[in-house]
């Protein structure tokens, strides 16, 4: 958790049963009046409605050859990691969101439209990026660099090398999914602070998101 003026920052894993138990007890300490989370309208419709994304071949010209597959292929895995631990992807902003509706406390959806991500991602990921996933799918660079326990948060230091690791191999695709997405955030997060500077904030993002979007809210570009 990190504090900044009238914001509450949350880092969480979106599989993780921990991140509902630390989601809960920090809405119990904070009683904050605004929930915002790392969601887009399309996200928060298929969560409430319970519905698997639905990539459809129709979707490849909106969201670009690249992007579909992306697409398909992170919800194929988060939803296969889902089923191992037991939870459904995204039950962290699930939870905070029922939170503020049962408490009667204002939603704030801050991430980017994930249509705009994919389309900027299938212009983004090029020909070294994608032989170096090649690469990895034999070498799994991630797996036997570090250990990751799927019902836990990461440990700060680890989601730093994840990070740094990624931005390494897959800088196109680190910009569209961090860099960019935390500026998106970090405008709307500024935003909301500064029409409503009486009123406390609690913040719900992935864990790789939480220190730079922190940085960025206290020091704009």
């Amino acid at each position: 958790m990190l504090k900044y003026k009238n914001l509450v920052i949350i880092g969480t894993s979106h599989i993780a049963e921990s991140s509902l138990k630390e989601i809960e007890f920090f809405f119990q300490r904070e009683n904050p009046d605004i929930m915002a989370v790392e969601l887009d309208m399309n996200r928060l419709h298929a969560l409430l409605s319970n519905q698997k994304p639905n990539y459809s071949l129709l979707l490849i010209p909106q969201l670009g050859l690249k992007g579909y597959l992306f697409g398909v292929v992170g919800s194929f895995l988060q939803q296969k990691l889902g089923n191992i631990v037991g939870i459904k992807p995204g039950s962290d902003m699930l939870r905070a969101v029922q939170l503020a509706q049962m408490n009667n406390k204002k939603i704030a959806l801050i991430d980017r439209d994930v249509r705009i991500t994919l389309l900027r991602l299938s212009k983004a990921i090029g020909w070294k990026e994608k032989l170096n996933f090649i690469a990895d799918l034999f070498s799994a660079p991630f797996s036997e660099r570090m250990r990751i326990n799927l019902r836990q948060v990461p440990e700060k230091e680890l989601v730093k090398k994840i990070l740094s690791l990624l931005k390494k191999r897959y800088p196109g695709l680190y910009r569209v999914l961090v860099t960019e997405r935390n500026k998106v955030m970090a405008l709307k997060l500024r935003a909301i602070m500064e029409n409503h500077p009486d009123k406390k904030i609690m913040v719900i993002v992935g864990a790789g998101h939480e220190a730079d979007l922190t940085s960025l809210i206290k020091n704009p570009a």
